[in-house]
């Protein structure tokens, strides 16, 4: 099963691709969409929309996932991000993907083990278990990867339960 996650951000919106087969983690690809900070707004979202696009069209994932809004700083913050984020939910739709959506609490937990963990700490975690030597990797693809893995993880659980006939 191969996975794109995605942390949306206006300024640097992380993405990651991790492929797991016969109980191995594989990262294929990882980094960040920066748009030019001299575009206008909704050319910066175009850009994060085509990019997306095009990560799909090479990766061909069979799932996306991507962290949910929750919280903001302000009001202007939570807008921005909620148009971001519809045109990343656009790019997914027109390749026709399945998208699932984690908070960062539950994503947290899935990579370390505990829902109030910084960004630091999300970050040594996904390196270790992603066996990621790259020391300049960013934080906003190590979120990306994060999201990806959270995914991965709860949908071989879920497999898991039903092979062995567990009911929901």
């Amino acid at each position: 099963m191969r996975v794109l996650g995605i942390d949306p951000s206006i300024r640097a919106t992380g993405f990651g691709i991790i492929e797991y087969s016969q109980n191995t983690y594989t990262v294929l690809s990882y980094g960040v969409i920066k748009p030019s900070r001299r575009l206008l707004f909704h050319h910066k979202i175009n850009e994060i929309r085509s990019q997306v696009e095009k990560l799909i069209n090479n990766f061909s994932p069979d799932e996306v996932a991507i962290e949910n809004l929750f919280y903001a700083q302000n009001i202007k913050t939570a807008i921005t991000l909620g148009q971001v984020r519809g045109a990343i939910l656009v790019a997914i739709a027109s390749h026709n993907c399945s998208l699932y959506e984690y908070s960062p609490l539950e994503i947290k937990k899935a990579v370390t083990g505990y829902g109030q963990a910084d960004k630091n700490q999300v970050k040594i975690m996904v390196k270790t278990l992603l066996k990621i030597k790259d020391e300049l990797i960013e934080t906003d693809a190590t979120d990306a990867l994060a999201t990806a893995y959270c995914h991965l993880n709860s949908r071989i659980f879920q497999m898991r339960t039903k092979e062995a006939g567990v009911k929901d």
